[in-house]
């Protein structure tokens, strides 16, 4: 029997919508693909699209889940802190200081420093431009013991993949800072501001709980850790999302996965998986949209757990990317 085979029901309840957003700095990049559910319980997924508009991407989610309904949204753009660095800059709770950036004290938060002099525990994010920059740097302004400081927990490599880039490190083709940026500042939290139903994982409760609650439930995702969840070919060292070839590759296990778990596939979204995605430079953007989709209903339907381990300094600071097993995690402790 297929390791995925399929379960009667989700094991966890089944949001109206659950819908993937692939990040990126470039808005002509950000793609978003959705799956909904259906009378039977059951869930069509839908060929991604571009994300658009930001101002009101969290009230069009809503809408199309329903009123009293559940839309489970993943991000693929880091959510929470690392525990050094919040220490350093006496943060308590993230969502409690998540709204707070960017204003009054905090109000060059999300401005990169130019220069190792206006690194700062309120200005984190560096650098600007290249140039005469080393981590080692930004260690320093942000006042903690070594590079393993800047990391979270689950930041660090697991048995699946390599460890993501330091989220306040802003250079690079892997850096993760800018998309943190325009994620936190332009997204998540306005939507925090304007909309009370928004709840973000792991911090405001299990996603046992958070699944029942009508509205809006954002998790932190990883299109990288969820190829490994699903054995696709693209995890291999001489593999690439870049490469719509390889894509292709991973199509017939693509659309096994949904068969085995009774998700209807769009005509769309079907013809985009045995096409790798196409050979635009959008491809790969659409892909792991996909990709993180399928990883998330994965965790709905009892394959994945969420993963979070039962910790204050995860649940109150630094969050976790669902589905990743903790003990899966190569700490430098470990």
């Amino acid at each position: 029997m297929n390791a995925l085979a399929v379960k009667p029901r989700p094991v966890l309840q089944a949001p109206a919508l659950v819908a993937h957003a692939d990040w990126s700095i470039d808005p002509r990049k950000r793609a978003i693909a959705r799956a909904m559910r259906t009378a039977d319980g059951s869930y069509i997924a839908l060929a991604p699209e571009p994300v658009s508009d930001l101002g009101d991407l969290f009230a069009r989610l809503k809408a199309a889940a329903g009123i009293g309904e559940t839309a489970f949204i993943g991000f693929d753009f880091p959510l929470g802190v690392p525990m050094a660095y919040a220490k350093s800059a006496r943060i308590d709770r993230f969502m409690t200081v998540l709204p707070k950036f960017g204003r009054g004290a905090w109000k060059h938060f999300y401005d990169p420093a130019n220069t190792e002099d206006e690194i700062s525990p309120r200005r984190p994010f560096y650098p600007n431009r290249p140039g005469g920059t080393r981590r080692q740097q930004l260690i320093d302004g942000l006042k903690l013991s070594d590079a393993d400081d800047l990391y979270r927990q689950c930041d660090h490599p697991t048995v699946l993949r390599a460890s993501a880039n330091p989220m306040f490190w802003t250079l690079g083709a892997q850096q993760v800072g800018k998309a943190a940026i325009s994620g936190w500042r332009d997204l998540i939290a306005p939507g925090l501001r304007q909309d009370p139903a928004l709840h973000v994982w792991p911090f405001d409760g299990r996603l046992t709980k958070l699944l029942t609650r009508p509205g809006i439930t954002i998790a932190e995702t990883y299109p990288g850790e969820v190829y490994g969840h699903l054995q696709l070919q693209i995890a291999a060292s001489n593999k690439s999302k870049l490469n719509p070839d390889h894509r292709r590759e991973d199509a017939a296990r693509l659309l096994g996965w949904a068969q085995d778990n009774n998700v209807q596939l769009s005509a769309a979204l079907a013809s985009d998986i045995r096409d790798g995605f196409g050979d635009g430079p959008d491809g790969e953007d659409r892909f792991d949209a996909t990709v993180g989709m399928f990883g998330m209903l994965n965790v709905i339907f009892g394959h994945r757990t969420s993963g979070e381990p039962a910790t204050p300094v995860v649940r109150q600071i630094e969050g976790w990317i669902l589905g990743l097993d903790a003990k899966s995690v190569r700490t430098p402790t470990n």
